[in-house]
């Protein structure tokens, strides 16, 4: 029976050439491998797990809101228990993936390999005790799309079917991540966010209390984006980069500052472009489909009809 087996699987592999195709797999990897400098000794996995993290993710979003997003049969009586069963599942399983993420690192970085343990371990007791506080955010956020939509019933409606929120819960957890020091984590969380609503929120983005995304589709929100608070913004919103400075060398400078500074109370309407490090002043409305690059004064309204208007008699927003 297992001769039969093996001559059976033995057909189906020459049926197709896998053998070749396996063979110049291989080649190409260890192409790649070499190009990248990564080690040739054989080991276990040197990157983070996706399917690890969206695991961590959706675990977490249960400890968060344990009666609306934890198990169905849950009971209020047993919500504590399950909270911390669940979070120190997930803990244990977040100081996984920052080792992997550190070591990966101190490949490029010798200083950085020191001490890794310590270091995973310090960064995860933080980001426990970050998590009261993301919940009170994410609080914040609900109570705002709550308030700012007139379609939606219940806060409860809020956190269960809008992108908006699924995006924010993500992004609140990569944003501390992020400040901790294990920027890949975050992104990869940021990441699997954005394949699930289209929202694509970097994790470096410093957003306030009360954010509202509505509908969601396609807003972009860059790295050093400063976003105030109770800002609402709708579908295909950009928050983006209007140039990308480089270094003498010709290569990208990263970090720099480069995005929008949104302050407290705007709101930004559909298909609305900001490009650049300008600054919309607390309380501005930009109108649906604007195009701008330069200051907006606070409790202005930019609009294409005010922009054509700016066009033809020039005069500075600001």
């Amino acid at each position: 029976m297992g001769q039969a087996l093996q001559q059976t699987k033995e057909i189906r592999a020459s049926l197709f050439g896998i053998e070749q195709v396996v063979s110049e797999l291989a080649v190409v990897r260890h192409a790649w491998r070499r190009r990248q400098q990564r080690s040739a000794e054989p080991g276990g996995r040197e990157l983070p797990s996706r399917d690890a993290l969206a695991k961590i993710l959706n675990d977490l979003r249960g400890a968060l809101f344990p009666m609306r997003l934890g198990p169905p049969e849950l009971r209020q009586e047993s919500e504590d228990f399950y909270v911390g069963h669940t979070l120190d599942t997930v803990l244990h399983s977040l100081l996984g993936q920052v080792r992997l993420e550190l070591s990966y690192a101190s490949r490029y970085h010798e200083e950085e390999g020191l001490h890794i343990d310590d270091r995973a371990l310090t960064i995860v007791r933080e980001f426990s005790r970050a998590l009261p506080g993301i919940r009170s955010l994410l609080d914040s956020d609900v109570i705002s799309a709550y308030q700012g939509d007139p379609a939606a019933r219940t806060v409860d409606e809020v956190l269960l079917c809008y992108p908006g929120i699924l995006a924010m819960i993500h992004h609140r957890i990569a944003h501390q991540l992020y400040q901790l020091g294990v920027p890949l984590l975050a992104r990869i969380v940021a990441e699997i966010a954005h394949g699930q609503t289209g929202i694509d929120i970097h994790p470096g983005a410093s957003i306030g209390a009360g954010f509202f995304i509505d509908h969601g589709t396609g807003v972009v929100i860059g790295e050093t984006a400063v976003i105030g608070q109770r800002v609402r913004i709708y579908q295909a919103v950009t928050l983006g980069a209007k140039r990308f400075p480089s270094d003498d060398d010709g290569k990208l400078q990263k970090g720099l500052p480069r995005h929008p500074i949104v302050e407290d109370d705007v709101v930004i309407y559909a298909g609305a472009t900001v490009l650049g490090r300008v600054t919309i002043g607390r309380g501005a409305i930009v109108g649906g489909n604007v195009w701008v690059t330069s200051d907006v004064a606070a409790g202005s309204h930019v609009s294409q009809a005010s922009l054509r208007h700016e066009q033809q008699n020039p005069v500075s927003l600001v």
